[in-house]
């Protein structure tokens, strides 16, 4: 057996995740730009949607994202007029981020992304459901692990 077989490309778990991930940013791509979002903004505004209002430390939480890079994606959907940002009046270490009429708005404009991008997968729709299901499992416990 080769000693460096551990270490070749096509035996890394992290590579095709990172490919993958490439790859669906790209089918993104051209179905958010009518709506002014990256792929970033629109995880971002999935939670955001979902919450209402929500602790900008929760909000890094739930997209798995530090605070250097969620500060600018937050600050960039503000200047959208997406959401607004402010500080607790008892604590002004907790900053929450609320949804705001105009981004009440784009969620009912948004509705169909999910279908387009399923599109893109030309009916296999059963294994990208079975893949989103082993990728939950996987991030749980290297969740659990950090």
């Amino acid at each position: 057996m080769d000693k460096y077989e551990s270490i070749k490309l096509e035996n890394q778990i992290c590579f095709p995740l990172y490919a993958m991930s490439r790859e669906v940013i790209k089918l993104y791509k051209p179905i958010l730009e009518p709506h002014h979002l990256t792929y970033t903004q629109y995880v971002t505004m999935l939670v955001i949607w979902e919450e209402e209002k929500i602790n900008f430390k929760d909000l890094g939480l739930r997209l798995h994202l530090d605070s250097g890079t969620l500060t600018p994606v937050v600050k960039k959907l503000e200047s959208m007029g997406l959401v607004i940002k402010y500080r607790n009046k008892e604590d002004d270490r907790i900053v929450t981020v609320e949804l705001t009429e105009r981004g009440r708005v784009l969620k009912e404009e948004i509705l169909d992304v999910p279908e387009k991008l399923f599109s893109q997968f030309k009916g296999n729709t059963e294994t990208v459901m079975m893949l989103k299901k082993y990728l939950d499992e996987l991030l749980n416990m290297a969740s659990e692990q950090s």
